[in-house]
């Protein structure tokens, strides 16, 4: 058995114009919650769909548990565990209803089938909601019990696509609870856009944007990547193409993006260098808003990818 139940190296995938994803690898080990962080349209939910067998490839390999999700798609279906962004249920039945239904899906019949859904509703703090039909589910409900359907043949490998898309903080937080106990028994790959869940949840995790992971590492290492500087924007009107060579040798401040609506700097101090920056911007159009984001791993979102994690 390979020491990383998940072995992804040198995904490619092209629809069309738009190169999906250029070249992504990364492994997760048992017992691991690995995170996908990214803005929409990074590739995140290109690499899980090709992880549970629903997109093919066009380049690279990809590994469930040793097993190749291209050759043996069947034979990685059984070891993995898959929740999409989307909910995935039946809304005129109930939770037992849909449990049994995915159960039989899986092959789980009779008293081992019963145990299991017992186990899920349990996990998920359903049990005293089974035989309700799920159209009255809240939005969190109705979350937590796609996870269940997901887990119920106890997969060593759960990708887990977005799940708290939409959902109040609270709920938000039950949901992350579940998904570090699932990982108890499994590697767990974890994609979001929200920082938050990332710094929470993930033991490693890595920066997509534009089908290709920028950085990768624990949320500790990503910090030290991120260097001890602060992120100034400056939004407004500008003649942009002017600023950098107006900016000049500034030893201190780096460009990060530079568009007539959106001027982003990365320094050291942002009390010392604010008032030139605005000086410069101030040359070429009008500024309208200033932000100021202190180190955080969010700025090194912004520094490999010129833009804000929620774009």
């Amino acid at each position: 058995m390979p020491s990383a139940l998940i072995e992804v190296t040198g995904l490619r995938k092209r629809f069309g114009e738009v190169e999906a994803l250029r070249g992504v690898s990364f492994h997760v080990a048992p017992g691991e919650v690995y995170g996908l962080l990214g803005p929409n349209g990074a590739g995140k939910s290109t690499t899980i769909n090709i992880l549970c067998g629903l997109v093919q490839p066009d380049g690279g390999d990809a590994r469930l548990n040793g097993i190749d999700v291209v050759r043996d798609p069947v034979g990685a279906r059984r070891v993995l565990g898959v929740v999409p962004q989307e909910v995935a249920l039946y809304s005129d039945m109930s939770a037992r209803e849909n449990l049994a239904f995915f159960g039989r899906l899986y092959g789980l019949r009779g008293s081992d089938l019963r145990a299991r859904i017992d186990r899920v509703l349990a996990q998920v703090n359903l049990a005293d909601r089974a035989k309700e039909p799920i159209e009255r589910y809240s939005g969190g409900m109705l979350r937590r019990l796609n996870i269940a359907a997901g887990i119920l043949h106890s997969p060593k490998i759960v990708l887990l696509d977005e799940p708290t898309v939409g959902l109040d903080p609270q709920s938000r937080a039950a949901i992350l609870d579940l998904v570090r106990a699932i990982a108890a028994g499994a590697a767990v790959v974890y994609t979001t856009h929200y920082l938050d869940e990332a710094e929470r949840l993930c033991d490693r995790l890595a920066i997509v944007d534009h089908g290709a992971v920028l950085a990768e590492g624990t949320l500790a290492e990503l910090r030290q990547a991120a260097g001890e500087r602060e992120i100034v924007a400056l939004r407004g009107a500008f003649r942009s193409e002017g600023v950098p060579a107006a900016l000049g040798a500034a030893t201190d401040v780096q460009i990060l993006k530079c568009t007539p609506d959106e001027l982003l700097f990365s320094v050291r101090s942002a009390e010392r260098e604010l008032s030139g920056l605005m000086a410069v911007a101030a040359g070429f159009g009008d500024v309208r808003e200033v932000a100021i984001k202190q180190p955080s791993l969010e700025n090194l979102f912004i520094k490999l990818t010129g833009r804000d994690l929620r774009e």
